[in-house]
């Protein structure tokens, strides 16, 4: 039940999270109904296709409650299962496996919903050459899980944090003057990366003579991309950025752009549909 990511602390996220549903007095319903010794077993199953993120996390939310629980994974992370498909079966206290339940089932289901997502778009490009990239529009506090979940699902993580990459974009460029002097400041304070949004063609070679060593195509429709392609002719990768949806990616993708990136597949995925079902031992 290993799950370690960097600049994560899963006992710590683990204990907030219950915390929040426990509140000053702790699963009280359990607590009155159901025997101080009573055992469960359960089967955590998918109601629906769905591409697998997060069951070691589920899973350290049982082990929280219960140091016994017994897990027995059923499923792998990033697994394409069908409706019905098994995911976990667990076997512990009632009382501790009833209290993590919605915490456990409420993380999964996220995880998995942006997995499914992702994975979903990235079938979309399948063969085009280029590649999926999520971005940082992600629900506060929750941004290294959800880019894992992209993981899972295919994509590749853009920008973790606003300290990994300089990312040049338009108001930027009203501030300092134009591209060549945005990109001339940031090569200046010694950033090595340099990501620079265009949304003209006009734009692109004074940012690739200024030292960007990436170029973000914004909002460009299927032309105008393959125009900034030619123009670009290897020289940096290219991203295609700006309402993306799964009707339109493939045609982007085929422009010849290398990745595609986008903000839906963290920003609006719907939670996947999973369920778990106790029984007395």
């Amino acid at each position: 039940m290993t799950f370690a990511l960097d600049r994560f602390d899963l006992d710590r996220f683990v204990a907030d999270t219950l915390a929040e549903d426990l509140g000053d007095h702790g699963d009280i319903t359990s607590a009155a109904v159901i025997p101080a010794d009573a055992a469960f077993t359960g089967v955590m199953d998918s109601r629906e296709p769905i591409v697998v993120a997060g069951l070691p996390l589920a899973a350290a939310f049982f082990a929280a409650l219960d140091a016994n629980v017994r897990v027995e994974m059923l499923a792998g992370e990033g697994d394409r299962v069908g409706a019905g498909a098994d995911l976990m079966r667990l076997s512990g206290n009632a009382r501790a496996m009833l209290t993590a339940e919605r915490s456990a089932l409420n993380t999964l289901q996220h995880l998995c919903g942006i997995a499914t997502l992702t994975r979903r778009y990235v079938d979309a490009i399948a063969g085009t050459g280029a590649t999926l990239l999520d971005t940082r529009k992600t629900i506060p506090g929750l941004r290294v899980l959800e880019k894992y979940a992209t993981r899972m699902g295919g994509a590749k993580n853009h920008r973790m944090r606003l300290d990994d990459a300089a990312m040049i974009k338009d108001n930027h460029v009203a501030v300092a003057g134009g591209v060549a002097a945005a990109v001339d400041r940031a090569r200046a304070a010694g950033i090595s990366r340099i990501i620079v949004e265009v949304d003209r063609l006009d734009q692109i070679d004074a940012a690739i003579s200024a030292g960007a060593t990436h170029l973000l195509l914004d909002n460009m429709d299927v032309p105008a991309l393959r125009k900034a392609v030619a123009i670009v002719a290897g020289r940096v990768p290219t991203e295609a950025s700006g309402g993306v949806t799964l009707d339109t990616i493939r045609a982007k993708a085929e422009t010849g752009v290398t990745y595609v990136s986008v903000g839906r597949i963290t920003q609006s995925a719907p939670a996947a549909d999973i369920g778990l079902d106790f029984s007395a031992v």
